[in-house]
């Protein structure tokens, strides 16, 4: 399994880490519309949720809830 990376697409990660998406929504960075994964980069999510500070402890976040699966 790959390691999460902020320039990763969220359609990826929802691909590759389906467990990962409820953690997601969770931390407010948006990843499904209507079922569908939404266009972009992790990273572009996150900045866009005004959390760029964050990135780092986000993506760490992700990769153990990724490694507990």
């Amino acid at each position: 399994m790959a390691k999460i990376e902020k320039d990763m697409t969220i359609e990826e990660i929802v691909e590759e880490h389906p467990e990962l998406v409820r953690p997601m929504q969770e931390m407010g960075i948006q990843c499904m519309v209507c079922g569908e994964p939404v266009w972009g980069t992790l990273e572009e999510k996150i900045k866009e949720k005004g959390m760029a500070d964050k990135m780092t402890e986000i993506i760490v976040q992700l990769n153990s809830l990724a490694e507990e699966k």
